[in-house]
Parts: C-alpha cells; sequence; structure tokens
C-alpha cells in the first residue's frame, strides 16, 4: 500500500530503511487525506472563528479528530499488514489509545494499528496448521477478537500514556522554538528530510498531529505551514527555469503548475538531487517563510494536503490571508533569490556552451588533416596491390 504514494525504495542503507519507514507513514494517512480535508474545511466554515460559525455543525469537529480519523489511519495501517482482518483489528486496538488520551492520537494510531495486525498475522500463521476443518470461521473470529481487546487494553495502559509523553515532549521543544523566536531553523531539518521523499511522514507524521493539537486550543496553528510551504519549491523552478542546465528548462513550468496548484512536491525533489547545493536554496525560502508566518501571526485550522495555493486558501482562517499569501511571497522570493545565486545566474551554462561551441585547436586539425591525408593514401594503394 505505502508504494501506491511514495516512490519505490531500493538498497539496505540507512537512508533506504528511513525512506521505507517514511513510506509506511505516508501510506497510512495519505489513503485518508480526504477525510482529512473534510475535516479542514468543516472546522474552517463552522467553528466560532470559522466563516459560517454554526454551534450544531461544529460539534462535528472534536469527534472526527478524535475518534474517526485516528481509527481511520489505525485500519489502514493494519491493512497493510494483514489485509482486512489486520484492519479489522487494528481499529478495535485504535480505540485503546484514543480512551486512554485527550489529545488527537495520531501518531498513537500508526503504532497500534500495523503493530496490532503483525500480532495477529503471526497469530494466524500458527493456529492456521493447529485448526481442525469446520472449525476455522470460529477460530478465525476468536482469535481476531481476543488480539483485538488485548490491544486495545494495551492501548490504554501502554501504547497511549507513551505517545502523549512524546507527544507532549515534541510540543513542549517546538514550544520553545516559538517562544524563542526560533521555529525558522526547523526549515534545516525539514527541507533536507522533503527532498528524501520523507515530506508525508514529516508532515503527517510529526507536524500535524502537533498542530491538530495547537489549532484545538487556538483555533489555527503555524505548524501545518511548515513543511507544505509551496513558495520554497517554487522559487527554485523558476530559478531552474531562467537559469538551469538547458536541456531541462523546458520541464519547468509543467512542474511549476503541478506543484504549485496541484500540490505535489515531489516534482521538485529531482531539481534538487541533480545538484545537491540547492538544498541551501529551498532551506533558505523555508526559513524566511516560516520567519514571515511568525511575524504576521499567521496560521491555517488544519493540513494543507495537497500542499497547494488551493489549499491553503481552503483552510486560511477568516482574517487571516495576507499572513499566509506573505509567508508563501517571501519563501519564493528568497528560494529564487538563492537558488539563482547557487546556479551562477546562468553563467555555468553559457561557459558549457562557449567550450561545446568553441573551434579546435590549431595543432588538433592539423594533427587529425595529416592523419585523414595518410589514411587516404593508404585506402588508394591497397586496390593498386591487389591488382598487382
Amino acid at each position: 500500500m505505502a508504494e501506491t504514494y511514495t516512490p519505490p525504495v531500493y538498497g539496505t542503507g540507512a537512508k533506504a530503511t528511513i525512506q521505507r519507514i517514511g513510506g509506511h507513514l505516508a501510506g497510512m494517512i495519505m489513503p485518508n487525506i480526504g477525510a482529512f480535508i473534510a475535516w479542514g474545511l468543516i472546522t474552517a466554515l463552522f467553528i466560532p472563528t470559522g466563516w459560517l460559525p454554526n454551534a450544531a455543525l461544529a460539534a462535528m469537529v472534536d469527534p472526527i479528530i478524535k475518534m474517526l480519523l485516528p481509527i481511520l489511519i489505525a485500519y489502514t495501517g493494519g491493512r497493510m499488514v494483514h489485509g482486512q482482518r489486520g484492519a479489522v483489528v487494528g481499529a478495535v486496538a485504535a480505540m485503546g489509545v484514543i480512551v486512554g488520551s485527550d489529545i488527537p492520537m495520531f501518531l498513537g494510531a500508526m503504532i497500534i494499528g500495523p503493530l496490532t495486525a503483525l500480532i495477529l498475522k503471526y497469530v494466524d500463521k500458527f493456529t492456521e496448521d493447529r485448526t481442525k476443518s469446520g472449525f476455522e470461521m470460529l477460530v478465525d473470529n476468536f482469535t481476531a477478537g481476543i488480539v483485538g481487546a488485548v490491544m486495545a487494553i494495551a492501548g490504554v495502559w501502554a501504547i497511549g500514556p507513551i505517545v502523549r509523553v512524546v507527544t507532549t515532549a515534541a510540543g513542549n521543544a517546538v514550544e520553545w522554538l516559538i517562544v524563542n523566536n526560533l521555529l525558522p531553523i526547523a526549515s534545516v531539518l525539514i527541507e533536507p528530510a522533503k527532498v528524501l521523499f520523507l515530506n508525508n511522514a514529516v508532515n503527517h507524521g510529526v507536524l500535524g498531529p502537533l498542530g491538530v493539537a495547537e489549532s484545538v486550543k487556538h483555533g489555527k496553528s503555524i505548524l501545518f505551514m511548515l513543511e507544505s510551504n509551496p513558495g520554497p519549491g517554487l522559487g527554485l523552478l523558476i530559478a531552474f527555469l531562467l537559469f538551469g542546465p538547458r536541456p531541462l528548462r523546458p520541464s519547468t513550468p509543467a512542474a511549476m503548475i503541478i506543484h504549485f496548484f496541484g500540490g505535489i512536491h515531489e516534482i521538485y525533489f529531482p531539481y534538487v538531487l541533480m545538484k545537491p547545493r540547492l538544498i541551501l536554496g529551498v532551506i533558505a525560502g523555508g526559513a524566511a517563510g516560516v520567519f514571515t508566518f511568525m511575524i504576521t501571526g499567521a496560521g491555517l485550522v488544519a493540513t494543507p494536503s495537497p500542499g497547494s495555493i488551493f489549499a491553503y486558501i481552503a483552510v486560511t482562517p477568516k482574517g487571516g490571508w495576507l499572513g499566509v499569501i506573505a509567508g508563501i511571497v517571501v519563501a519564493t522570493a528568497v528560494s529564487f533569490a538563492v537558488s539563482s545565486l547557487l546556479l551562477g545566474f546562468g553563467r555555468g551554462e553559457k561557459e558549457e556552451e562557449a567550450v561545446a561551441d568553441a573551434p579546435e585547436p590549431l595543432a588538433d586539425r592539423i594533427e587529425e588533416t595529416h592523419e585523414s591525408g595518410q589514411n587516404d593514401r593508404e585506402t588508394q594503394t591497397q586496390p593498386v596491390a591487389k591488382e598487382a
């Protein structure tokens, strides 16, 4: 399932392992993005600070974020591991971490869903050859029920509290960065992780849950914008369009449309991988955008997924347009400026073209002429020898 939403990973090194973990995390989130968007729209419209405040409809916000979304995540994670049976027991076990905590349990669902399905998978292997004919359904149902119930209890007593402690610690670290005006430093870690195709894991697996908790308290969160800002990628692609290698320039307009309007950030990752020094450009753009969001007090009510300008507009709270748009524009401008500087404003491409079009040195041409003349004489003498 994860391979459907992330590029295939090959190799056995540390980088490949991290990419696989990120792919599995993204594989649990991406199939449920529609539910996240639905929650974001309901939140943006009907909460007291929304566009159309409505107390009756706003009552859906809390159950969706605390119950429905974690259950969907655990269901999807269980299905990835052990099919439909894994999906069912994963959803049952998720109720344990939900009941055992008062915060949205995305991380807990990502852990307990696949873990429960994996346990049931081994139980099924153990009972498969030991079950007498005619008792298969009975054994299958009872084993699934027992595993689901035990893991739900474990979620209440063990997994839920552990995840709550980890989430609280991470929230405190992010809060420390915010209080000390150091949040832009997070781009030093986020942007390289994105280029390694860990963007979905970083956004939905780490920043998303923290942002949801902050959004529930304050009605918006800047954390939704740290990874999803389309500005750094757009600035990089504009720099490539103007100053990048000439064979690649025709591909950048389509990449810009897919990235900025479609929200598919993966489209610009290969451009960075081709010239790794350009990672500094997107880091600078990301940090500048975060700084702009901070000083303007910008925030979103939910994760803009995919990270397109349309998704940003859809989950922007009432009255928050200026800060959000300013952060995207500043991130684009800074990323473009730094990336253009790193590309030498196209001077490197001109030098390569000049070298390719330059006439050959005189000595080389004389040598080639001498060699070609000698070859011609040999060719002319060979038929004469044959006739003789």
